[in-house]
């Protein structure tokens, strides 16, 4: 066994944002690259699948290059090689996991397979050094979920949405606005100077039984407010609307997650972390807002820095390093899949008005 602390290399490509990082099992991240597609997709208004994966072809091997060589060592020195092999667009999670299996097995390293949730779930793990369990609510563009973490690759899913994630909820109202793309960044900015007063916006499943999330009304109620403003809709209507929306989303996180810390203590589980991820976890009115719940119920509360929010190397890297300490080597015939849920024994979200999986 080595004397020191070992190093993976982690490689990200599920969405639009081709990604590699070194981390050790000491918990320093020795380079983080991260590329950026937002140009290419910012025309549509959204990632478009065939685009991403072809850029993630065209630049994945100079940004993994670019890693190792930041990091200071060769690719002989890593204990492993870290790839996202799902969820995600199925194009991109399969040219890194392929580049990731092609390094492995040149160098004669073990692979491991990286469920792209269990990364984001782990962080809080990386930069705090937080124990198991802890509450995690994950909430991104394509996710959001209250999750029980109880170690690695044990988790109980606690709610999820039963229509739209809420970082879908922010681009489709960034679209309505007229505020481009990606949607999160600009409404948080519009909403700085906006009165959440002046416009009036449900806040979704507030008082409902059970964890589960909605935001597809939210987004309907947006789209009315802006019709009904036509031309009217001026700046400072604009703002407004964004202020409300985001005290909504808010309001709507908080109340479903208070839900989960509650049944969480009925089984006797209390003054555990609380623990916010995904890129959504970036947005300051929602780490405030959840920071003062988690105060008053007396939890520490975890948000990673901004820049591992997001879909990043760093972050598959150490969960990487987590599978790898207890054993946990996958096979180069291990296939990448597009759905992978962290909680399989959980009820899909489909049927009694669930209608997305």
């Amino acid at each position: 066994m080595p004397s020191g602390p070992t190093c993976i290399l982690g490689i990200e490509t599920s969405c639009d944002e081709t990604a590699a990082a070194v981390v050790d099992s000491d918990r320093r991240i020795l380079s983080n690259v991260v590329l950026s597609q937002l140009e290419d997709h910012r025309v549509y208004g959204g990632v478009v699948p065939e685009i991403a994966a072809r850029a993630h072809l065209d630049h994945l091997d100079a940004i993994v290059d670019r890693a190792v060589t930041e990091a200071g060592i060769g690719f002989d020195a890593l204990a492993g090689v870290a790839a996202t092999a799902g969820p995600g667009l199925i194009g991109g999670v399969l040219v890194g996991a392929t580049l990731a299996k092609a390094v492995a097995c040149a160098h004669g390293k073990p692979f491991l397979a990286i469920n792209h949730l269990e990364g984001h779930a782990l962080t809080a793990r990386l930069t705090d050094g937080i124990d198991f369990p802890y509450l995690l609510l994950l909430v991104s563009g394509g996710h959001c979920q209250l999750l029980q973490v109880e170690g690695v690759g044990r988790y109980r899913r606690l709610g999820t949405t039963i229509d739209d994630a809420v970082g879908e909820a922010f681009d489709k109202t960034a679209k309505l606005l007229g505020l481009g793309y990606p949607g999160g960044p600009a409404v948080e900015r519009a909403a700085a100077g906006g009165d959440p007063d002046a416009v009036a916006l449900p806040r979704p499943m507030v008082g409902k039984p059970g964890c589960d999330f909605s935001f597809s009304g939210l987004k309907t109620a947006v789209r009315r407010r802006v019709e009904e403003a036509g031309d009217a809709l001026d700046a400072e209507r604009l703002a407004n609307i964004a202020a409300a929306f985001q005290r909504a989303v808010a309001a709507s996180l908080v109340d479903r997650t208070r839900r989960a810390v509650d049944l969480l203590e009925q089984e006797g589980i209390v003054g555990r972390p609380l623990v916010v991820a995904g890129g959504v976890a970036a947005n300051g009115a929602v780490r405030a807002a959840l920071a003062e719940l988690a105060g008053a119920r007396g939890m520490q509360f975890v948000a990673p820095p901004l820049a591992l929010c997001g879909d990043n190397g760093a972050m598959i890297a150490w969960a990487g390093q987590e599978r790898l300490a207890l054993g946990l080597v996958d096979g180069l015939d291990f296939r990448p899949r597009p759905r992978w849920p962290l909680d399989p024994d959980a009820a899909p979200s489909i049927g009694a008005g669930r209608v997305k999986a």
